[in-house]
């Protein structure tokens, strides 16, 4: 077969797979005109009219427009120009479907009012910018008045959610229950208190700041004895308990009695707020994290054991 010759419609439907139909409207667009009509006036193409048509097929099946289609075909406009442009309107739109999707998902699983599922959306459909401000505003809500000790800036940083430009639809899901938590006025002022809590006063004489990390003092020392199987209410958790007890008195400069005691029943029941290791969770699949470790069962523990006369 040779460059001079014509194919019929027909010709055209089996090499492309396309149908006499779809043909026609493309040749009445001016996308594949004819090359000659047969004496009783039927249409004839080229051959160059089967890779014209495979192009339009496969911008047809990638969401061009006809008058796009045209000016590619007639080299009007760069293919990788054109195929830029359609990538990134795409990319807005699978933004939007993530988002509609992690709204729909999380209605359906919480059995959630109009209202909820209103709020829900506009968490959801927020900018960047109005993300932030939502953060900022629960970051200063906590750490307002604290936060001028650079490693209280750290920590202020550390549980800043930053939702990436291409989210999934389960980080999507979890910004619109992180962003539900941070306008929750009570579990604001909880975490409020915990970050008070974690202040060294200033009557010690020493320069307001965090305490060291009381997680750290947990893991080391109530992890091991969780660990052992050492019952939290029984005389062989009392040197934990002790050592717990020595620990955050020294933090305090204070000497160990009920006062300490006290406190420290009071600092690890605010952090054992269960909405505090939910916020940590959600803002671990927001920022794509590491799941963090669950401190319920060493919190737990140290509770009973500070609680527990036979504990010390």
């Amino acid at each position: 077969m040779d460059g001079d010759t014509l194919h019929s419609i027909g010709d055209l439907a089996r090499r492309t797979g396309l149908t006499v139909k779809a043909i026609r409207f493309y040749a009445d667009c001016g996308i594949v005109p004819p090359t000659d009509r047969s004496p009783a006036g039927y249409r004839r193409y080229g051959t160059e009219a089967v890779a014209r048509l495979e192009l339009v097929r496969t911008l047809r099946g990638l969401g061009l427009d006809l008058p796009t289609i045209r000016r590619v075909v007639d080299q009007e406009l760069p293919l990788a120009e054109v195929a830029a442009a359609q990538a990134e309107a795409l990319g807005a739109q699978i933004r939007l479907l993530r988002r509609r999707h992690a709204v729909l998902t999380a209605v359906a699983r919480r059995g959630s009012t109009p209202e909820e599922m209103d709020l829900m959306h506009r968490f959801a459909t927020l900018t960047e910018d109005e993300r932030r401000r939502l953060a900022g505003d629960f970051l200063d809500a906590v750490f307002g008045g604290l936060h001028a000790d650079p490693r209280f800036a750290g920590i202020a940083r550390s549980l800043t959610p930053e939702l990436p430009e291409n989210p999934t639809a389960e980080q999507v899901e979890a910004w619109i229950e992180l962003a539900e938590l941070c306008q929750d006025a009570d579990f604001r002022a909880a975490v409020r208190r915990l970050a008070e809590r974690y202040v060294r006063p200033a009557a010690q004489g020493d320069r307001p700041g965090p305490r060291r990390d009381l997680v750290a003092a947990l893991r080391d020392l109530a992890g091991p004895a969780l660990a052992a199987d050492v019952g939290p209410a029984s005389a062989e958790a009392g040197p934990v308990v002790a050592a717990l007890l020595a620990e955050y008195a020294a933090t305090l400069g204070r000497p160990v009695g009920e006062e300490v005691r006290r406190h420290l029943l009071e600092q690890l029941e605010t952090a054992q707020d269960p909405r505090w290791e939910r916020y940590l969770r959600l803002l671990a699949v927001v920022n794509g994290w590491p799941a963090p470790e669950s401190l319920a069962p060493v919190l737990d523990w140290s509770l009973r054991a500070l609680r527990s006369p036979a504990a010390g």
